[in-house]
């Protein structure tokens, strides 16, 4: 996980937990930071999808509403650079 005071990035794995991830992204809804989550692969994508969906039944409750912008982001690796999901989640009150 990337932070810095008002945006958080999370990083998502195909043996990423889907529940864990969903509060993270509603900790980070709570506190009003900028949340994405960023995905390499098709399990990560699953596993990101996942964790929004539970986050939006985590933080409903409280009156938001979320949902998310997808996009690309070139991530630099040793051996060659790799393309990301990330996607962007936003949220309505």
């Amino acid at each position: 996980m990337t932070e810095d005071a008002r945006e958080t990035v999370l990083r998502v794995s195909a043996s990423s937990n889907a529940s864990a991830t969903a509060a993270a992204v509603a900790h980070a809804v709570y506190e009003g930071k900028k949340t994405s989550l960023r995905a390499i692969g098709a399990g990560a994508v699953n596993q990101a999808i996942k964790a929004l969906a539970i986050a939006q039944s985590f933080v409903g409750s409280r009156g938001y509403s979320l949902s998310f912008r997808p996009g690309f982001v070139t991530v630099p690796m040793p051996e060659q650079d790799v393309t990301a999901i990330v996607l962007h989640v936003l949220v309505d009150s």
